[in-house]
């Protein structure tokens, strides 16, 4: 695998390949990698001659009072994990050449960003959005692989994607989950034990309303406070428990497909998200 740190070596680099007729993939992730990166880049290799990953902790997404500067970064431990995979590329760019002195350009993703997480975290999909268009710039890939468990982001990437017309196939690939349920997410890695306890009911409460909806309840209400009996007494604060459209993230007040539940919430002072489609969606 080869470390390339400079955001215009990285472009050559993918040029070449491109010139050479070879297929590209390209995972963006920022770093504290876990199986649900690893089965990106599996899915990836699958599908692509080449592929790339990217490690980059985007300043632009954290807002002054998140977690940028205590993120995990176990880099050492993410190049073997990438090795292990057989990743082509690894992107490491600094956040200087990302954002080098007088940048001021910045993509703002719309409605789509609005709901949700964006209404908790203002400013956050615009950085997303910015990062992720200069990610696709540098590596110019055919297929860009993300995870649905940040569904928002997905369905941003997506909007990106036609907005600005790049021409990427967007692969949106499933959740991958603890033995317990709880879906995989770099900041798992800030739960204690107790709380790692606890963060079992975030995916309690989504599949218990999967499951009612599936046994024909249509209240969305009802399946609303059903998932919150689960989640509310084991976590801190519940930031949402929404119900919306699997792909344009309208807020519903009636069910209809595709749907999905999303939820935010805390777990200590870890915030955690995670969702469940109910009805065919990508």
């Amino acid at each position: 695998m080869k470390l390339v740190r400079k955001p215009d070596a990285f472009r050559k680099i993918m040029e070449e390949e491109r010139r050479k007729g070879r297929s590209l993939g390209f995972v963006p992730t920022m770093g504290a990698l876990h199986e649900g990166h690893l089965s990106l880049v599996r899915a990836a290799k699958k599908e692509n001659d080449r592929v790339a990953v990217s490690i980059f902790v985007n300043p632009a997404q954290f807002g002054p009072k998140e977690d940028l500067s205590k993120y995990p970064r176990p880099v050492a431990r993410d190049r073997r994990l990438l090795e292990k995979v057989k990743a082509d590329y690894l992107f490491m760019p600094s956040a200087r050449d990302m954002y080098p002195e007088g940048f001021q350009t910045y993509v703002d993703p719309g409605p789509i960003a609005e709901g949700l997480c964006g209404k908790y975290r203002p400013g956050h999909f615009r950085g997303v959005a910015t990062v992720v268009a200069k990610l696709f710039q540098a590596a110019r890939p055919h297929r860009a692989y993300f995870g649905i468990k940040d569904l928002q982001q997905c369905r941003v990437v997506a909007q990106l994607i036609r907005d600005l017309d790049f021409d990427i196939r967007l692969r949106v690939m499933p959740i991958v989950r603890e033995p317990d349920g709880l879906a995989m997410s770099s900041r798992n890695a800030y739960l204690g034990t107790r709380d790692r306890e606890r963060a079992r009911a975030v995916s309690q409460a989504l599949f218990l309303a999967r499951k009612k909806f599936a046994e024909g309840e249509r209240n969305l209400s009802r399946l609303r406070r059903a998932a919150l009996d689960i989640l509310a007494p084991q976590v801190d604060r519940v930031q949402y428990l929404e119900f919306v459209d699997a792909e344009t993230l309208e807020p519903l007040r009636k069910a209809r497909l595709p749907m999905a539940a999303a939820v935010a919430c805390y777990v200590g002072k870890t915030r955690l998200i995670d969702n469940v489609i109910m009805g065919p969606s990508k």
